[in-house]
């Protein structure tokens, strides 16, 4: 079920007036919402729930026995069970394939040739992003941040709470588990907020991430016949593409449960904005960002030791969020450049300059912004270009080919009135860029004809680029 689907738009208002019909009693609304969320993971293979339910009733157990444990070995064992288990489950669904083809094409290299099995199997949707749900959370009663959860109804709905259950963003029990175990009260502000933050998620998914996507599909299959200008035109609008698509689907999540009574994580932070890589991966999918630093890069010692235990523990994070996207040496590349992209700010300790807003005091940025961030833009999209390659053999194809005469002809795509949209939208995030959500408070402070007016802009545009459901880019992920 996808959020820009009918079947949302029905399944939501049902889910939403059963949820507050039985607003006095927590126990009905959780359950209520577990049921939803549980339906909602169905309809997309029934089978998988399976999956989901048992990954969820091991990491309850887990928790429940950790803090039980008599000493340290023993809360150590279920937290190390849980772990193992829980990657297994994901390394065998998402890399099985990826690891012995390699294996495959190395003894072929080495003059051996050997028969493969390969699993013929689908990708359980958002494995990755619930996985993370569960690693945290056992991690956190081991680390005694917080107690182990004993309702289980409560601790299944922190996992698999529908909003965030197939693309994130990934919440920590600490966060979101409060939330779920108090009595939430309808409030018409936070539901009218949540309705604008679903407005410009469908906004840009469909105006801004499915209309690039006609282009860059087309363009990136078949760029081997395509000038250089035209493989430029479709790295970038690759990167509003996926910028489009996963910020869009993390609004629509956050309103969604806005509406619900809940506050999720902020995921994006307006990314393309940022003066340097450092600042851009504080931005961009923040909650894997975080999740990340605080589970692998403080424990790998994070800055502590000096410049040499900065920069392996940078290049280890780093691997593992390129291979984290999927099981393909185009998102390990990728990850391996945004590593070397961010290593000038390690080496010289400049990672944490720019942290305030960018032109906070002025409505336009200066000059060295300007050339800062379209420097860091610049890096990014030449990153996107390995991200959305088939092979890393195609991507360097696609680069070679926009390093050749061609780049100075014309481009073959004509997509004048697609930059048009982009700049109209890049211009709103702009001004909203203090702000959680780029139209959070716009034309707030305006009559109601200047408010409306744009509500109609931006609904008018979603009817009209509306066509066939298109699924959201981390699905796969």
């Amino acid at each position: 079920m996808l959020f820009n689907s009918l079947s949302f738009a029905i399944f939501f208002p049902i889910v939403f007036c059963l949820y507050w019909l039985t607003n006095r009693n927590l126990k009905w609304q959780n359950t209520i919402l577990l049921i939803a969320s549980c339906y909602f993971y169905s309809c997309w293979d029934w089978r998988f729930l399976f999956l989901l339910m048992f990954s969820i009733g091991l990491d309850y157990v887990s928790g429940i026995k950790i803090e039980n444990s008599k000493n340290n070995r023993e809360a150590k064992f279920w937290l190390v069970l849980s772990i193992v288990i829980n990657l297994g489950f994901l390394g065998f669904f998402k890399y099985y394939n990826f690891f012995i083809e390699s294996f495959s094409d190395f003894l072929l290299n080495m003059g051996l040739k050997v028969n493969i099995w390969l699993l013929n199997v689908i990708l359980p949707v958002g494995i990755s992003f619930y996985t993370f749900h569960g690693l945290s959370y056992v991690i956190d009663v081991y680390k005694k941040r917080i107690k182990a959860e004993r309702n289980f109804v409560d601790y299944s709905l922190f996992v698999s709470f529908f909003p965030l259950l197939v693309a994130g963003p990934i919440e920590r029990a600490t966060h979101l588990l409060p939330q779920i175990k108090v009595q939430r009260k309808f409030s018409y502000e936070n539901a009218v907020s949540g309705l604008r933050q679903i407005l410009w998620g469908l906004f840009k998914k469909i105006v801004i991430a499915d209309q690039c996507a006609i282009y860059v599909n087309e363009i990136f299959a078949h760029h081997h016949g395509l000038y250089g200008s035209t493989l430029v035109v479709g790295a970038i609008l690759f990167a509003f593409q996926i910028y489009g698509d996963f910020s869009g689907y993390s609004d629509i999540a956050l309103g969604t449960a806005r509406l619900l009574g809940f506050d999720l994580l902020k995921n994006f932070n307006y990314p393309y904005f940022s003066r340097d890589i450092a600042e851009f991966w504080r931005r961009w999918h923040i909650s894997l960002s975080s999740w990340f630093r605080d589970y692998l890069y403080i424990p790998l010692g994070g800055s502590n030791g000096g410049n040499w235990m900065r920069i392996r523990n940078t290049f280890i994070i780093f691997l593992v969020s390129g291979f984290w996207h999927g099981a393909n040496w185009t998102f390990i590349v990728w990850g391996l450049l945004n590593a070397l992209f961010i290593m000038p700010s390690i080496i010289f300790k400049t990672n944490r300059n720019n942290l305030n807003v960018v032109a906070a005091d002025s409505l336009f940025p200066n000059f060295k912004e300007i050339l800062m961030m379209g420097f860091t833009f610049a890096l990014t999209v030449f990153a996107w270009i390995f991200f959305r390659a088939d092979s890393v053999g195609d991507a360097l194809a696609y680069i070679r080919r926009i390093f050749s005469f061609s780049l100075l002809k014309y481009p073959q795509k004509d997509v004048l009135w697609l930059v048009a949209v982009i700049l109209f939208f890049m211009s709103i995030e702009w001004f909203g860029r203090k702000d959680n959500f780029a139209i959070e408070k716009i034309y707030l402070d305006k009559n109601r004809f200047f408010r409306w007016t744009f509500y109609y802009i931006l609904i008018g545009a979603i009817i009209y680029f509306s066509g066939e459901e298109q699924v959201f880019i981390y699905f796969q992920f």
